[in-house]
């Protein structure tokens, strides 16, 4: 598949008080992002891959942006004002996270950087990957206070086009490479999730998560239920779904690691999150630790609109238009207690 050249890409450098972040210009890329425990003691905990070249292989977008539009949109095709779309399908009969070159595969520019800010831009042209009007893509990388990591994305069109953006992190809060999340302690703001038909488009329906597995308003290992009979995890082969956020909510997701204290507060203004539990993660991966990566090794809390909007007028709206700027801020807020 076409990819940017990953030997163009750079590496730069954020730092705070309590976070020191290595960004890639490749996908921008979260490389690493290392934050202390409760006893201070330094850790990574984003998963990664050794080499900036090994990103630019089809994997499960560690640390990416994602785009033009992030998760699944059925079929590959959608109409907009009246015309069909088509795009490239690369996760079965459906699109995923932008296509076959999705923006995972770019190489951002920067244009602007220091130890606490880089702003990246990117230019995807009309018709990239089936998607319509030329986009003008901005995205910057802060760190705010001691320990919070804030994304900032922004967008343009000449045309009217459908747009969902996210960052697809992995995380491990006990360090990349220690092995299972499943004990981590999850908590997500959220009374509804979509359920998905056998190729993970959302049916339709937005469902109460009371009585069910999908149940973490009140923080609950991730492993606690996982391997529940329940017909949607057996689909997902664990957590592969998106919760309804309730509107307002601070934070959206709450994460912990009862070992090393570590916990991760996820604060966004969008209306989805993406729970994956990295059930697909099968040991071919190996992180900069040296170790393999297996399934549960990580969990991917991506926040975006729901997956297939565009083709579900009932979910909250995904269509950018000229003359319109797409903004959205997510805030990763570590800690540790």
């Amino acid at each position: 598949m076409p990819v940017d050249d990953p030997s163009g890409a750079q590496r730069l450098a954020l730092e705070g008080p309590a976070l020191r972040a290595t960004i890639l210009t490749l996908g921008g890329v979260i490389e690493r992002l290392e934050v202390p425990d409760r006893a201070g003691r330094l850790a990574n905990v984003a998963l990664g891959l050794r080499r900036p070249a090994d990103y630019a292989a089809q994997g499960p977008y560690f640390g990416a942006l994602i785009g033009r539009y992030a998760n699944r949109i059925a079929g590959g095709r959608f109409t907009l004002d009246g015309r069909e779309h088509r795009l490239a399908t690369n996760d079965g009969p459906n699109s995923l996270h932008g296509g076959a070159r999705g923006f995972d595969k770019r190489l951002w520019r920067v244009e602007a950087a220091d130890s606490g800010r880089l702003d990246l831009s990117l230019h995807s042209p009309d018709g990239e990957e089936g998607y319509p009007g030329a986009l003008r893509v901005r995205v910057t990388y802060a760190v705010e206070g001691s320990g919070t990591l804030r994304i900032d994305y922004a967008a343009e069109t000449d045309a009217p086009t459908v747009l969902n953006l996210t960052n697809h992190s992995y995380w491990n809060l006990a360090g990349e490479g220690s092995g299972t999340v499943l004990d981590h302690e999850l908590e997500i703001a959220a009374d509804r999730f979509t359920p998905v038909d056998a190729t993970l488009i959302p049916t339709g329906e937005q469902r109460a998560v009371e009585g069910t597995p999908f149940d973490f308003r009140a923080p609950r290992p991730i492993g606690a239920r996982i391997r529940d009979d329940d017909p949607q995890l057996r689909i997902g082969r664990g957590y592969d779904h998106n919760w309804v956020l309730n509107g307002g909510a601070e934070p959206a997701a709450r994460l912990r690691d009862p070992g090393s204290g570590r916990v991760l507060e996820v604060l966004t203004d969008q209306p989805g999150l993406q729970f994956y539990s990295g059930n697909l993660l099968d040991g071919t991966l190996v992180g900069p630790s040296g170790r393999a990566y297996r399934s549960g090794d990580g969990v991917a809390l991506e926040t975006q609109h729901f997956p297939d909007s565009p083709n579900r007028p009932d979910f909250p709206g995904t269509v950018l238009r000229p003359g319109e700027v797409f903004r959205s801020t997510t805030r990763l807020r570590f800690g540790a207690g």
